[in-house]
Order: C-alpha cells, then sequence, then structure tokens
C-alpha cells in the first residue's frame, strides 16, 4: 500500500541554527546508507541532541529508507545541509568543539573531557573522515575494538560517542 504524508520541513540553514540551543550537535559527512542517517538521527532526537549538520554530498534525509530508520525523529531534529567549508567558517565564529572519529588516533573515545558544545562528526561509512577534514578536528577519537571487527557501522559508532558525551555532560564532567 502506498500511504501519502504531509510534514513540516525541518531542513534550515547554518545561520538558523543557535548552537547555544544545544551542547550536543550530530554531524554527518557523505554518508551514503540511508539507514545510517535515519538512525543517527534518531539518536540525535534520544540523547537531546539540537540536530543534524550533513556535510558535502549525503544520502537525502527525507527518503523513505531514512524517514523510516528514523522512527520519526526526522520530525523533531533540525536538519542542515552543507559543505564543508561552509560548516568550518560557520564553526569557528563560535563556541564548539569540533570531534572527530577516527581509526588512525590513539585516543579512546573515553578518555577525553568533552567541552560543549560538542559537534560529533562521523565520516563516510567506506571510507571514514577525509585526512583534511581530521586536521580541523579539535580532537581525534577511537572506539576501540576487541574482537576481529576493526569498526563499527556509522550509525552505531555515531550512538556510542553520542552517549558517552551525553553522559559526561550529565555528570558535569565539561
Amino acid at each position: 500500500q502506498t500511504l501519502v504524508g504531509v510534514y513540516p520541513d525541518h531542513a534550515v540553514s547554518l545561520d538558523d541554527l543557535d548552537r547555544s540551543a544545544s551542547d550536543l550537535w550530530m554531524v554527518a559527512q557523505s554518508l551514503r546508507d540511508p539507514g545510517n542517517l535515519g538512525t543517527i538521527l534518531r539518536t540525535g532526537d534520544a540523547v537531546g541532541a539540537g540536530g543534524l549538520i550533513l556535510i558535502d554530498d549525503c544520502v537525502d534525509p527525507f527518503s523513505v529508507e531514512a524517514v523510516r530508520a528514523s522512527m520519526g525523529a526526522l520530525f523533531t531534529q533540525k536538519i542542515v545541509q552543507c559543505r564543508w567549508d561552509e560548516f568550518l567558517r560557520w564553526l569557528r565564529a563560535g563556541p564548539g568543539q569540533l570531534i572527530g572519529t577516527s581509526l588512525k588516533t590513539d585516543t579512546d573515545y573515553q578518555q577525553p573531557a568533552y567541552g560543549a558544545p560538542a559537534f560529533l562528526l562521523v565520516g563516510n561509512e567506506a571510507q571514514g573522515l577525509p585526512p583534511d577534514y581530521e586536521e580541523q578536528c579539535d580532537l581525534l577519537v577511537k572506539i576501540p575494538m576487541l574482537g576481529r571487527a576493526d569498526s563499527l557501522n556509522a550509525a552505531v559508532a555515531t550512538a556510542v560517542m553520542a552517549y558517552e558525551i551525553r553522559n559526561q555532560f550529565r555528570k558535569g564532567q565539561i
């Protein structure tokens, strides 16, 4: 069966974001899987993130699969689509810590004290973050793998990271 829905568009521009409205923001670079994008939106809602900033050429957040995976979070989260240079210019114009996920660092994600507002940056599912993006991060962290896998799914890694940041903020470790 086909279902048609009409809903308000939560897409906004960077200039419309109030970074002080939340201490945690999700940022995704060139995501390809709509299921991952929807799950990241759902995670953002669950941890009280201010929204999701989509960098470069991400999958459509309003695609059927992304909407389904978001389980309604698409309607609660602000969504921005922009280029990397636009995001960096906006980010550096105010407070904020850019936290990148990377397999190339030795810093365990539970070691640092995160600062607010935190902008959690996750890279493309296949390649991760480009080196020049990693260079712009205030902090690079990784989730240690104890088994044979070298990494987690992008959405799962984002959820693990987001909850660590949220837990630190709740405990007053900022």
